[in-house]
Formats: C-alpha cells, sequence, structure tokens
C-alpha cells in the first residue's frame, strides 16, 4: 500500500454484505490526510498515535466522558436517501402568502452557475481583493441595482434579511441624527409583522421606545428620531409617502422605507420621495423561498450617511499599474478595529445571494425586469377585477402585486377552499384574506383563487383593468442603465460572464484557504444537492406547518444532534449568522437575569483577544463591556479576570469567551474561569467559532458553558459563500431554555417566553440546514471525532514544519496549538520593510490564499489548515511559506533591494510579464516561485490595490466601461 492508498483493492471472502464498503465511509473523502499520511504527520510531530497527540494538547479536565450518542455514519447515498424520505414530509404549494417573500424563477444558468457551483459558493469573503475580483464585481452588480432602483446613490452588499435591515437601519438613523435626543421610534402600522418583531427585539436591548402608528392621516405627536415606513403595505396598499417624509424631516426625524425592489421598475421609488435610507429583500430577485432563507437583504442611504452603514460595502479603487479594482471599502469588519464602540456587529453577509439576484438583474435586464414586474401587476389587477365583479370588497384601490379582500366571516373558509386546491393564501383575520402574485402565478392559479372566494370564473387573457398603481406613483425615471445590465441576455453570454468572473477568484475548489477563525473545509456535494430540492426549497416561511413536516422532522433531529455534540440542553436554529447568535445568546442572558429580578446585571466580561463582534454584540444586547486582560503566553489573566469580577459583582452579567482561544491555544484554567463567573452570579457565554477543535472530545456545555452560537458555516460544513451565507444558531443549558428567539407568526419556532425574534423567518436560513444534517448524519459521532483530531494534527504539523524557519506565536501544554496556530513574520522581516501584507500578497504567487492577516495579533498569520485538506496540500502551503521565508532572507542580506522585491511587488500579473522588465530578480522568479507552477497557476487579475485610494476617493456601483480602457 503506497502513501495515499486508503482502501485495499484485493477482494475479501468475508466481506460483509450487510455493511457499505470501507470505500463509501464519507469520514475517509472528508479527512483530506489518508491512515498513512496522519502517521507520517504524527511522527513529524513526535506522536505515535492520534490519541497520544490528543491526550497531549487538550487538558484532561474538559474531555468529554462519555461517547456522542449519534446515529451510526451513513453512506452518501444513505444519507441522502434518508434525506428524500423526510423532504417528502413537506409539502410544496402554490405560494400566494405574501408578506414579504414571493415565489420566482431561478434562471437555470444561475442556479447551476452561481448557487450550485463551487467556484462561487466556497469562496471566502473577500478581504484579499485581488484574488476576489469575480465576486467583488458581482456585488457591485448588486449595489448597482439596489441604488438604481431605490434612487439612491449607496447601497451594501447586502444584510442578512429584510427584517433586520430595517432594525440596523434603525440604529442608522438613531446615531446619525443630530437634531434630537429622543429614544423613540415609529414604524408605520401597515410594515411586515415579522419586520416590526425583530425591530422591537433589537430596540429593546438599546432602550429605543418604538411606537407602531397608523401613519396613513399623519404622524403622532412628540419627538421621535425616525420613521419606517412600508411601500407597498403589508396588505398590499401602495400609498405616495413624499408627504409623510416631508413632515418627518421637519420635525427631525430621518426616514427608512422598507421597499419591494420589483414593485420600484413600476412605482416612484423611495429617493425621489426624499427617504433617507431604503432597506428590503432581494430574494425575489431569483432566490427560491427556501422556508425563509438564506436571503440578501439589502440596504441603501443618501449621501452623507454612507460611512455610517452598517456591513460591508464594495468600492472601486486602483491597482499598483493605476487600472480599477475592487476591493471592500470603509468599514470592513470595523468590530475589530471598533470592538465596543462598533455601530453594528454584522460580520457575515448574504454574499452568495445577492451574486445570485444581481445577476437575475443582469440576466433579464431593465426591459426584462419591467415586463416581469408587468405581468405580476397584471395578474393582481386582474384577479381583483373577478372578485370586484363577484362581489367580493377590494379593499385597497392602489397595489402592485397584493390584493386584500374583504368576505365577512369567510375568511377562514376561503383559504380553506384555496388550500384544497393547491393553493396557500394569507389569513388576515375572520374577515380578510391576502393574495399575493408573483412571477410563477398563472391564469390557472387564478381561476383557482376565483373559485376558492366562490365568484364567477371569467377567461383571464380578455379581462380589462386598469391599473393599479396611480399616475403620480409611476416611475418615470430610468434604471440599471450600466452596460452590465444589457450585455449578457443570452445563456450563453451569461454562462461565459459567470465563467470570467469565477475564474477571477481564488476559492476552495482551487486550493487550501489557510483562514484561522474561519475554518475552511471541504462543503460536501452530497450534502449541498438537496437544497434545489422543490420540497425545501418551495415551503414559504408561513405556510400552515403542516406543509413543512418535513422540515421541522429535520429540524427536531438536528437540535437534537447539535445538543448532544455540545452538551446543551436546548438549541434554536433562527440565527442566520454568527453575529445573530452572538446576540441571541446574550439576549437570553439579559432575559434571564431580569427574569430573576437582577436587571442591574449589565457587565459583559471580554477577554482582550477576543473577536470584535463579541463586544459590538454586548453593546447591542444593552450591556457594557469591561476588557479582560491576557497574559504573555495569551491565555485570558486569571488575575484580572478575579479583580474584574470583584469590582463588577452585583453587576455582571456574563463573560464571552472562545475555546480553544483566540489565540488557537487549549487554556488549561477554563473549568477555573467560568466557575468565577458563575460565583458572582454571571454567566458564561463561549463562542463556538472554533468549535472545530472540540467535536467529540469536548462538550462546551459539560466543563462551564451556559450558551453558545454554533458557526454552522464553519464547523458544519455550510459554505462561505464569498462571504455568506451563514448560520449561527444557539446552544443553551436548561435554565437559559425559556428565553431562546421565538417568532410571532410560528409559535414552533420558541417558547413563548422568549426574547422575540432575531431573523425575519421562523427558523433562519431554514434552506441550508439540509447541508448540516447531512454532513453530521454521514459523519457520526466516530466520524467528527476523527475530524477534530485531524484539525488538530493538521494544525500541529504546520506549525512544526514552520517553526525552524517562523516564530510561532503561542503554544499550549507540551508546546501544542489546537486547530490553528499563529505563524509571526516579525523577526524575520525586521530591517527589511517587509510586513505582513507582502507575505500574504505573494502567497497569491505560489498559488494560495493568505491566513487570516493581523488577529488576533497585529503583524501575524493565523493558519487553519483544517482536516480537509490532504497531506500534499499541507506540503505546498509549508514549502511556499519556507521559500518565502529564504526569500525575505534574501531581501535581508541585501541581495534585492527593500523596495523592489518579489514580496513588495506581489502579486505578479500575466500582464506584468509581456511589460518591460526592470526588477532584479527574474520573470520566473516571479510567477514560478516553485516549478509545479508551470503544470497548474492561478493568475491574479489585477495588481496589489491601493486601498487607501478607494476611501478618499468612493464609488461603490458599476463603474463607466471607460474606467477599464486603457
Amino acid at each position: 500500500m503506497n502513501a495515499t492508498t486508503r482502501f485495499s483493492s484485493a477482494p475479501s471472502e468475508s466481506a460483509s454484505l450487510s455493511q457499505p464498503s470501507p470505500a463509501a465511509r464519507f469520514a475517509d473523502r472528508h479527512i483530506g490526510p489518508s491512515p498513512e499520511d496522519r502517521a507520517k504527520m504524527l511522527a513529524a510531530c513526535g506522536f505515535g498515535s492520534l490519541q497520544e497527540l490528543v491526550d497531549a494538547a487538550i487538558p484532561a479536565s474538559i474531555r468529554t466522558q462519555r461517547p456522542l450518542n449519534l446515529p451510526a455514519p451513513a453512506t452518501e447515498s444513505q444519507a441522502v436517501a434518508e434525506l428524500r424520505a423526510i423532504a417528502a414530509k413537506n409539502r410544496p404549494m402554490t405560494q400566494m402568502i405574501g408578506l414579504g417573500y414571493a415565489d420566482t424563477i431561478t434562471p437555470p444558468v444561475i442556479r447551476r452557475n452561481v448557487l450550485e457551483n463551487p467556484g462561487w459558493y466556497t469562496a471566502y469573503t473577500p478581504y484579499q481583493p485581488e484574488i476576489s475580483q469575480g465576486r467583488l464585481e458581482a456585488l457591485v452588480n448588486f449595489q448597482t441595482m439596489v441604488a438604481d432602483l431605490t434612487a439612491l446613490p449607496v447601497a451594501g452588499a447586502s444584510l442578512l434579511d429584510e427584517a433586520t435591515a430595517a432594525a440596523e437601519a434603525m440604529t442608522l438613523v438613531r446615531r446619525t441624527n443630530r437634531t434630537t435626543t429622543s429614544n423613540r421610534f415609529v414604524v408605520a402600522a401597515d410594515c411586515l409583522p415579522q419586520t416590526i418583531a425583530v425591530v422591537r427585539t433589537r430596540a429593546a436591548a438599546l432602550g429605543i421606545d418604538v411606537e407602531v402608528a397608523d401613519v396613513t392621516d399623519g404622524l403622532p405627536d412628540g419627538e421621535f428620531f425616525g420613521v419606517l415606513l412600508q411601500y407597498p403595505g403589508v396588505d398590499g396598499a401602495v400609498i405616495d409617502h413624499a408627504d409623510t417624509i416631508a413632515a418627518a424631516h421637519d420635525r427631525g426625524a430621518q426616514v427608512v422605507v422598507a421597499a419591494d425592489l420589483l414593485a420600484l421598475t413600476l412605482l416612484r421609488p423611495p429617493g425621489e420621495m426624499g427617504a433617507d435610507v431604503a432597506v428590503g429583500s432581494a430574494q425575489r430577485f431569483g432566490v427560491p423561498l427556501m422556508y425563509g432563507g438564506p436571503h440578501a437583504g439589502y440596504i441603501a442611504v443618501r449621501r452623507g450617511l454612507e460611512r455610517s452603514l452598517p456591513g460591508r460595502l464594495v468600492g472601486v479603487s486602483r491597482d499598483a499599474a493605476g487600472r480599477p479594482a475592487y476591493r471592500l471599502a470603509l468599514q470592513t469588519r470595523e468590530q475589530h478595529i471598533r470592538r465596543e464602540r462598533a455601530t453594528s456587529n454584522i460580520c457575515t453577509a448574504q454574499a452568495l445571494l445577492a451574486v445570485m439576484a444581481g445577476m437575475y438583474a443582469v440576466y433579464h435586464g431593465p426591459d426584462g425586469l419591467r415586463a416581469i414586474a408587468d405581468r405580476v401587476h397584471r395578474c393582481a389587477t386582474v384577479l381583483a377585477e373577478g372578485l370586484r365583479r363577484g362581489g367580493v370588497e377590494v379593499v385597497h384601490r392602489h397595489f402592485f402585486d397584493t390584493v386584500l379582500a374583504r368576505v365577512p366571516g369567510r375568511a377562514a373558509e376561503v383559504v380553506a377552499a384555496a388550500r384544497d386546491r393547491g393553493i396557500n393564501l394569507r389569513l388576515r383575520d375572520a374577515d380578510h384574506v391576502g393574495v399575493a402574485c408573483d412571477e410563477v402565478t398563472t391564469a390557472e392559479h387564478i381561476t383557482a383563487v376565483w373559485e376558492a372566494f366562490g365568484v364567477p370564473v371569467l377567461d383571464v387573457d380578455t379581462v380589462r383593468v386598469s391599473s393599479g398603481i396611480p399616475e403620480t406613483l409611476r416611475r418615470t425615471t430610468p434604471y440599471l442603465t450600466h452596460p452590465v445590465f444589457h450585455r449578457y441576455h443570452s445563456e450563453t453570454a451569461m454562462l461565459r460572464y459567470l465563467r470570467g468572473l469565477a475564474d477571477d477568484d481564488y476559492a476552495l475548489d482551487r486550493g487550501m484557504i489557510p483562514l484561522g477563525s474561519c475554518t475552511m473545509k471541504l462543503n460536501p456535494a452530497a450534502a449541498m444537492e438537496p437544497i434545489s430540492w422543490p420540497e425545501f426549497a418551495g415551503i414559504h416561511p408561513f405556510a400552515p406547518v403542516e406543509d413543512a413536516r418535513g422540515y421541522l422532522e429535520l429540524f427536531a433531529q438536528l437540535q437534537a444532534w447539535l445538543a448532544e455534540l455540545t452538551g446543551y440542553a436546548a438549541v434554536s436554529l433562527q440565527p442566520n449568522a454568527g453575529s445573530q447568535g452572538e446576540l441571541a445568546g446574550l439576549l437570553a442572558i439579559r432575559a434571564y437575569h431580569r427574569a430573576r429580578g437582577q436587571a442591574q446585571r449589565d457587565v459583559c466580561l471580554i477577554p482582550s483577544s477576543a473577536h470584535g463582534t463579541n463586544a459590538a454584540s454586548a453593546v447591542m444586547a444593552g450591556m457594557r463591556v469591561v476588557v479582560v486582560a491576557a497574559r504573555d503566553d495569551g491565555t485570558v489573566d486569571l488575575d484580572d479576570l478575579r479583580a474584574k469580577v470583584e469590582e463588577h459583582r452585583d453587576r455582571l452579567a456574563a463573560i464571552m469567551v472562545t475555546y480553544p482561544s483566540t489565540h488557537g491555544v487549549f487554556e488549561e484554567d477554563i473549568r477555573e474561569l467560568c466557575d468565577v463567573v458563575h460565583d458572582a452570579g454571571g454567566q458564561v457565554y463561549v463562542d463556538g467559532a472554533n468549535l472545530n477543535a472540540l467535536l467529540g472530545l469536548a462538550r462546551i456545555g459539560e466543563f462551564g458553558g451556559d450558551v453558545s452560537h454554533l458557526n454552522l458555516h464553519k464547523t458544519f460544513c455550510i459554505p462561505h459563500g464569498g462571504g455568506g451565507p451563514g448560520v449561527g444558531p444557539i446552544a443553551v443549558r436548561e435554565h437559559l431554555a425559556p428565553y431562546l428567539p421565538n417568532h410571532p407568526l410560528v409559535p414552533e419556532a420558541g417558547p413563548a417566553t422568549g426574547v422575540g425574534p432575531v431573523a425575519a423567518a421562523p427558523f433562519g436560513s431554514a434552506g441550508i440546514l439540509p447541508i448540516t444534517w447531512v454532513y453530521v448524519r454521514m459523519m457520526g459521532g466516530s466520524g467528527l471525532r476523527l475530524a477534530t483530531e485531524s484539525a488538530i494534527l493538521a494544525a500541529n504539523y504546520v506549525a512544526t514544519r514552520l517553526a525552524p524557519h517562523y516564530r510561532i506565536l503561542y503554544t499550549g501544554r507540551n508546546g501544542l496549538v489546537a486547530h490553528e496556530c499563529i505563524v509571526d513574520p516579525r523577526p524575520a522581516t525586521k530591517g527589511t520593510s517587509i510586513t505582513v501584507d507582502d507575505v500574504a500578497k505573494r502567497l497569491i504567487d505560489y498559488g494560495f490564499h493568505a491566513p487570516t492577516m493581523s488577529f488576533p495579533v497585529a503583524g501575524t498569520l493565523m493558519v487553519e489548515p483544517t482536516e480537509s485538506e490532504d497531506l500534499a496540500e499541507l506540503d505546498r502551503f509549508c514549502d511556499a511559506m519556507i521559500a518565502i521565508r529564504a526569500e525575505i532572507d534574501r531581501v535581508a542580506r541585501g541581495e534585492w533591494p527593500a523596495d523592489d522585491n518579489p514580496l513588495r511587488n506581489a502579486p505578479h500579473t500575466a500582464e506584468m510579464l509581456t511589460e518591460e522588465w526592470t526588477h532584479p530578480y527574474a520573470r520566473e522568479e516571479a510567477v514560478y516561485p516553485v516549478a509545479t507552477l508551470r503544470r497548474r497557476k492561478y493568475w491574479p487579475p489585477v495588481r496589489r490595490i491601493d486601498q487607501a485610494y478607494g476611501d478618499r476617493n468612493l464609488v461603490c456601483v458599476c463603474p463607466p466601461p471607460d474606467a477599464f480602457a486603457d
């Protein structure tokens, strides 16, 4: 058997036919190093077995004493078959419920080449812009689409959903309003109910008073800092908000309008009405319903607010050759800089879904979008006309896609009759039924709805109707005028455009992405496939729960498995990002203290090394951050912890701690840390970012945690998608279970005593939870434990190979790291002017995405190889880092000038090779630093990007084509 052989090819007469063959074990496909390779890696680290390594690395005090109670591992085909049976219990219907969600047609060229393409879904957040130009351009398309349709000049690169976008907008207008000190926020009564609920959840912790009011006859008396309006309203009404916006401005308030993007192709946009901010969802632009998510929320702002915009903003800068290039602008990951002064805790966005929505606009163009909107509107007007002729009162004269019908005492009967015909309508109350039309609505659907109402059926194609949009609100201004929205309307052109953008990018389908704290591991194809199944993709989040029996079964199983893996008692799947999980967990702690009559407990201790979102989330949960110092070895300073606990004993609410530590070390004192906090009446929040080092070996809930969020987009294989989607469910001990998130429209989503919703959909990004279900089902307890052990081995192998060349900054017991290590190039680069940025950019020339830069320690690289990378790829990375160290040494010896060497000029593009070469190193040294690159080479499309220039000259919509001309 050679070093890469996993299974014997010799036949076995004693092989059991009742068990799958060894070749079918998914864990052996997921875990990169073969048994023989693991033996080599262990030997390099000085160990004879994985058990010896684990015993040496992980404190015995935290090791779990009981095996995992999970089903035995299933093969890929077995897991998919089981999931098929679960999915069959869902009941896809024709969804005419509305409430902010609409069925849509995902163009197959987008579904297959974006949603189902690993070149797009395995990419990381584009913090390394030189190798992210494709997805950055796609996000600029999204931003341009949103800015054009809303008529506001600056749009972000997506938020998590419409409701959380509205909540972010609320805090944005509060902190930017300089004319009033009021804490009052007015929400129009016709806003979406889930939006109102999420806004209230956020506002309660921040001391904001939310007043829900009917604003059709004027704004309420008194001061307020902002107003939220819905356009069109929840019941479909289209109202001219210009006067209301002007009145709010006259009273010193700013105005947020939650708007339907498709409707804005026909309706006068919020920016032209004077809105300060527009928010909403891009879901109906080609993104399936997916039982509520993931969907790209959007936010757009007027001039003057762009530097307060939450989340990500893609801007245009220039590279070293002076050519335009895309990059993240302004407040990229501001939490790491501003921490408790951050204005938002948003870390992930919905990049993959934003790309889909933006490409939907590119593919259809302005004329195509308007044609879709016209057809949707005609469906609604024809439907309304048939109801009127049948004697049914249509409540609103002006509407876009949603008709509200008044049927006194008959509403439930009508809804039931429609269900008998395969259609879900909205039961507003006993007397009213809402019917929403969308891109998939047909004449047959309209006829079935008429039958459900008991009115005569008309010939749909011959019904003459007038527009439901008043003349004063019809859009007259152009949109999507940039050439990108006019070039790619054939499938061939679109296919090649998507391929070209993907070719510009570096994703896991090309090679290793060794990002510390981010766990960029394999996203199994078998786990990805089910998200496109109609049984999962076609369910409306507010459909009757009997339509989602399969989903509920999947949720229950997944919650039980996650609780078993973490040692907690209960799990909420609602948070649709790690940041939302942090907030939900802290809100649960806040509610717990208040329920016990200890509302004064508002201090949250956070180690100085913590992830920046921790501090931002604590502030958003209404807590006061107190920083705990770290020792020189990176561990929490327990003496300082005790002093801070004693100082704030009566007000101590919680501590947020990451385990293993943010420095990649298993801290010995974690149990003692938890005991100190518990003894003072506080709760322990353990950030689940590093759970990939614990599964099967230790349970957070057993060694002291009270609540943790779990990054399903890290440990549990949901892909990062170029910066989202993420899923951040929270797991809690029994005493916090009553305070998990709930939802006003779906009681099954959480306890009646819960803190309210933190996401628009009752179960968050439900549509991608099958990915984690399949992963856990295929791995089983034994596979998950082996994955953890292999991840720890990979990190220690990398640390061992690199230690002779770079300082490994922090190690734990026996000189070992956890699942990641911090490589410190600063001693090597001292006196050379070479920086960590130069090392990161030079790695691009070697065919790698850089590790995490300057976090948690400035000037360093944090490397997390994960369990999925095989020995050949680990060695390729180590060889690259060692070769780069040799290049640094040549600069140090004066062989290359400090300002003209392969590191300072990296990355090198193919175009550079055609130019006059004046550098003191050869072209071959620049682009082929190792021989293997001659056969397969990733060529970055741009040279190093000038970040500061882009911030000084902010451009965040599609630049004109001549910007790219020579």
